[in-house]
């Protein structure tokens, strides 16, 4: 067995990536989206980095996979108290990540090395990166301008219609060392877009300087999963900002989002009857349940997906000899 890549993001890609990693431990790298970054109240959050860290070291919250299990609120009910803000609701354990990274960053020390720690102290097999050390920020397009994904997420509630986005920092960002590594490996065997909105969470990671070349030229199957079944998305705002830039919220409407990139593309059972349309596009396509309500569950999409990559790419060994 080869080393595996996985692009990640939001608690769909997180769950996906732990089933990864039971099955591949160390040989597997995880690319974390880090356009959603922020910061607040002078601390720099990384919610993506931070539920795929929660995950992947088995700690997160059964209800919110965003947060420790056991959370509680006595930090930002004083906070509240005393004049500050509201939004976004701070968890007292939560804030340890944040605390650790802020004082990381301040003294000069990169993402992926402060990431690496927390990997370290918390016992994750795997190596999670962010998809770049420099500075990201995702910005959504609407009507009256365009604002941060934080704003858009956390104070006007996923509301406004989305015109477009905007990556500020891709053009300039680079992959990180680590990442390059990761994908050089001689024995690299797959990349997996795990599911997760393609706008906010696996965009912003391609839009990297370099990323996306970089994927193309490494050869090793790409194969994505569908955050869209039965026509919405199991979290998250995937279906609405689908519609409202034009586009059918369906796996084959993901599907092209990753056109000329992707190799392979897993749908739900439920959405067996589109594999031809997926298939239209020049992408092979497998059906299979993408839906993960339990641990066991993680584990059999991570074997279908890898499955699959394996046929994939003996289906082009045979057809160059």
């Amino acid at each position: 067995m080869g080393t595996v890549v996985a692009l990640a993001g939001q608690v769909g890609g997180a769950k996906l990536a732990e089933g990864l990693q039971r099955l591949r431990g160390r040989d597997l790298t995880v690319i974390v989206n880090t356009g959603d970054d922020y910061e607040h109240l002078g601390l720099a959050f990384s919610p993506d980095l931070d539920t795929t860290l929660y995950v992947l070291a088995g700690i997160a919250g059964a209800a919110a996979a965003w947060e420790p299990e056991g959370e509680s609120r006595v930090v930002h009910a004083m906070v509240k108290a005393l004049g500050g803000p509201d939004r976004p609701l701070l968890g007292d354990r939560s804030l340890a990540m944040p605390l650790l990274r802020s004082e990381g960053l301040a003294a000069g020390r990169r993402l992926s090395a402060i990431g690496a720690d927390f990997c370290r102290h918390l016992g994750i097999a795997a190596r999670v990166l962010p998809m770049s050390d420099d500075a990201v920020r995702t910005h959504v397009l609407t009507a009256e301008g365009a604002v941060s994904f934080h704003e858009y997420f956390h104070e006007l509630g996923c509301e406004p219609p989305v015109l477009g986005f905007q990556y500020a920092g891709a053009e300039d960002a680079r992959p990180s060392d680590e990442v390059f590594d990761a994908l050089h490996a001689a024995d690299l065997e797959a990349v997996v877009i795990c599911p997760a909105n393609p706008y906010h969470t696996i965009r912003p990671i391609l839009e990297v300087n370099g990323m996306k070349e970089l994927l193309r030229k490494r050869g090793a199957p790409i194969v994505a999963v569908t955050p869209i079944v039965g026509g919405k998305a199991l979290r998250g705002s995937a279906g609405k900002m689908m519609r409202e830039l034009g586009r059918e919220p369906s796996p084959r409407g993901v599907a092209g989002e990753y056109l000329r990139l992707i190799d392979g593309f897993v749908i739900d059972r439920e959405d067996e009857h589109s594999a031809e349309a997926v298939r239209s596009l020049g992408i092979e396509c497998l059906a299979a349940a993408t839906i993960m309500r339990a641990p066991e569950d993680r584990v059999a999409l991570a074997q279908a997906v890898l499955d699959f990559a394996a046929a994939i790419r003996e289906k082009r060994a045979a057809e160059v000899e």
